[in-house]
């Protein structure tokens, strides 16, 4: 199971860090990725790391001021969030699928099998 949390309101320009932890497994073997979804839109992916915690990408939107991270020992991801916008308020998901090498990640959502419950991020103007 995972859970994602660290949502909460932020004045535009400001930062969060969200964490996805798992429970009743560890997460050393699997790509981990963010999406968000807000009011009215589809879900979107945001970020992704392979479980080497070096092999990393990120949607254009977020390039540059979002940041994905993990710790296996922790068994936790993080994604820091700097320089928020009010476009990205959404309800903020992680997700986990399984990979064969350390450097796979996925961004297309139907690749993921294990998703958590969202975190709502309101970025306020």
């Amino acid at each position: 199971q995972l859970q994602a949390y660290g949502g909460g309101l932020v004045q535009a320009g400001g930062s969060l860090r969200l964490s996805c932890a798992a429970s009743g497994f560890t997460l050393d073997y699997y790509a981990i990725g963010w999406f968000r979804q807000a009011p009215g839109k589809e879900r979107e992916f945001v970020a992704t790391i392979a479980w080497s915690g070096v092999h990393t990408y990120y949607a254009d939107s977020v390039k540059g001021r979002f940041t994905i991270s993990r710790d296996n020992a922790k068994n936790t991801v993080y994604l820091e969030m700097n320089n928020l916008k009010p476009e990205d308020t959404a309800v903020y998901y992680c997700a986990a699928s399984p990979a064969v090498l350390s450097t796979t990640y996925y961004y297309h959502r139907n690749e993921y099998d294990s998703w958590g419950q969202g975190t709502q991020v309101t970025v306020s103007s």
